[in-house]
């Protein structure tokens, strides 16, 4: 188990350890590792290759969080992937992106798509969860001034819910078999204009939001001032204009028929942020 100190990979230890599932929660901090019924933690980041083996060693199934956004994401993909390869690791399960693709509008996931291409050379059985955005952090684009400014024009989102993913992710884990070599679309039930998601975030929360469409010069403009890199703010960029390209309007199906239960609304997310 990889990514057990953040929002997503928590929940799936968790969920694993509720059901009574041995795990090895592979950390870069042993301090902030999380303590579970049946699990241990090890430490390794994701460009030590030495260091991952070690921590791998063992094991049977790796569920790999992607690593945190940076210039040397890819180059940690490759080495985690490759260092779970040497140590025989039997199937690997990596959180992707929707859309994910070499010309993929969102810089991000074209990173996921070179990731998966890697996985696939890798000799690794594999399972890709290709996951939509975030439904839980929708109503954090939202600006201290009830404003969500992106250019994402008329474009819809499907976004997803976190514990819907980390719901998916614990079944796959629990009969990896099942999955092998398959990729899954991971959607909400449905796809919001970001007029939608403002007219969503008031009537649930009472907090009046409302969606400004900037144009792409007034999106990098507006973001100038946080003074991050330009590979940083393509990303943020780039998130809406995926929107606006159509890349993340498709819903599917595939959260209620590989857990049994509805995909999450976003007013459900507002609603229960869940765990």
């Amino acid at each position: 188990m990889t990514g057990s100190t953040g929002r997503l990979g928590g929940r799936v230890a968790r969920r694993l350890a509720r059901a009574g599932v041995p795990q090895r929660l592979v950390v870069r901090d042993l301090s902030r590792a999380p303590q579970l019924d049946g699990a241990t933690a090890v430490e390794a980041e994701y460009g030590d290759g030495a260091a991952v083996r070690r921590a791998l060693e063992g094991a049977d199934t790796v569920f790999m969080v992607s690593a945190t956004e940076s210039p040397q994401r890819m180059t940690e993909h490759r080495t985690f992937a490759d260092a779970a390869a040497a140590v025989g690791i039997q199937h690997l399960v990596y959180t992707s992106f929707a859309g994910a693709s070499p010309s993929a509008t969102f810089t991000f996931a074209r990173d996921h798509w070179f990731t998966e291409e890697h996985i696939r050379g890798s000799g690794l059985r594999f399972t890709f969860l290709r996951d939509n955005l975030y439904a839980d952090f929708l109503a954090l684009m939202r600006g201290d001034d009830g404003v969500i400014r992106g250019p994402a024009g008329q474009g819809r989102v499907a976004a997803v819910a976190l514990d819907d993913v980390a719901d998916v992710a614990s079944v796959v884990l629990r009969s990896p078999d099942t999955h092998v070599g398959a990729t899954y679309d991971l959607t909400g039930p449905q796809s919001l204009t970001l007029d939608e998601v403002a007219e969503v975030i008031t009537t649930v929360t009472g907090r009046k939001t409302t969606y400004y469409p900037e144009t792409v010069p007034e999106a990098y403009d507006s973001r100038a001032g946080f003074g991050a890199p330009d590979w940083q703010v393509d990303a943020w960029v780039s998130t809406y204009t995926a929107i606006a390209a159509g890349e993340l309007e498709g819903v599917s199906s595939a959260v209620p028929d590989i857990t049994g239960h509805p995909a999450r609304s976003l007013a459900d997310v507002l609603r229960a942020p869940g765990e």
